[in-house]
C-alpha cells in the first residue's frame, strides 16, 4: 500500500493520507484515496488498466460523462471520484440520451484492437468486417471448451446459424461493453458518469442486452432508444455472451439462464 501511496502522490503532486478498498472490479483492485488537501480520487491497480484508460478516453470523446483521467502509469490509474448517491431510479430517460451519444455510428471496423478480460475470462477481440463471424468466434465459440458438453453443443449450433439472427454489417457503435446499473453512477437523479468499460465497436443492441440482464428498464426507455425492428428477438443472442461469462465465473443459476436464452432462440 505504501508503494501505491508513494506512486499516486508523485503522479498527483499531492500526498496521500489514507486509502479505503472499494467493492467490485473483477480485473483491478479499486481504492478511494484521500489526499492531503482533503480531496478524494479513485485508484485502480491491475495488469490492464492502461487499456481501460484507452476505453475511458474513447467514451469521453463521445461527450458521454466519464471520470476525468488524472494519471495512468504501469498498472496504476487515477481517476476523478465522481458523485454517486443512489440507483438509476428516475434517470432512464437521461440514460437513453447518454446512449444516443455513445452509440452514434463511427465508421470504425467492428471489434477492438486488443484483448481484454472479465476477471480470469479473456475477452477476445481483434478487428472484423463481418459481425456474424466476429460474434460467432469471439463471443460464442470462445467459450465452448469451458462449458459442460450439452450447453456447449447448443451454443455451437447457434454459432453455426448465427446469420439467421443478427446482421452482418450493423452500424459500428462504440459499446460500453459492461453496461449494468452498477457501472452507471447516479447523483440526485442525474447520471454523473459511466465507469468500468470493456469497450469495442459493434451493434449498439449489445449494450441494451447487458443492461436488461441485471436491471429492468421501462418500456419508455427502449422506445426512446429508437431501436431497429426485430431488436427484441435479437436480445437473447446478445444476452447469451455475458451469461456465458458468468457461467464460467460463477456457475449456478447462470447456467439455467443461458439455457433459457438458447431455448428462446430454438436451440
Amino acid at each position: 500500500m505504501r508503494s501505491m501511496f508513494a506512486r499516486a502522490g508523485s503522479l498527483l503532486g499531492m500526498g496521500v493520507v489514507s486509502a479505503a478498498r472499494l467493492s467490485g472490479g473483477n480485473l483491478s483492485s479499486v481504492s478511494r484515496l484521500t489526499l492531503a488537501d482533503g480531496r478524494t480520487v479513485i485508484a485502480k491497480q491491475g495488469p490492464l488498466v492502461e487499456e481501460e484508460a484507452t476505453m475511458v478516453l474513447a467514451i469521453c470523446k463521445t461527450d458521454v460523462p466519464v471520470p476525468a483521467m488524472l494519471a495512468v502509469e504501469k498498472g496504476l490509474m487515477l481517476l476523478e471520484d465522481m458523485p454517486s448517491t443512489g440507483p438509476i431510479g428516475r434517470s432512464w430517460g437521461q440514460l437513453a440520451d447518454v446512449l444516443d451519444h455513445l452509440h452514434r455510428p463511427t465508421g470504425e471496423r467492428l471489434g477492438w484492437d486488443k484483448h481484454y478480460a472479465f476477471g480470469p475470462v479473456t475477452i477476445t477481440n481483434g478487428r472484423a468486417d463481418d459481425w456474424v463471424a466476429f460474434w460467432a468466434e469471439k463471443r460464442l465459440a470462445c467459450h465452448l471448451a469451458h462449458l459442460e458438453p450439452h450447453l456447449a453443443h447448443r451454443v455451437s449450433k447457434l454459432a453455426d446459424r448465427l446469420a439467421d439472427y443478427i446482421p452482418r454489417t450493423p452500424a459500428a457503435a462504440l459499446l460500453h461493453g459492461d453496461l449494468w446499473g452498477g457501472n452507471i453512477l447516479i447523483d440526485q437523479d442525474q447520471i454523473s458518469g459511466l465507469i468500468d468499460p470493456a469497450c469495442y465497436y459493434g451493434d449498439r443492441e449489445v449494450d441494451l442486452a447487458m443492461l436488461g440482464l441485471f436491471d429492468q428498464p421501462p418500456s419508455a426507455f427502449y422506445e426512446a432508444c429508437g431501436l431497429e425492428p426485430g431488436w427484441r428477438e435479437r436480445q437473447p443472442v446478445y444476452r447469451l455472451w455475458p451469461l456465458l461469462v458468468h457461467v464460467r465465473l460463477f456457475g449456478g443459476a447462470y447456467h439455467q439462464q443461458a439455457g433459457s436464452c438458447l431455448a428462446a432462440l430454438g436451440f
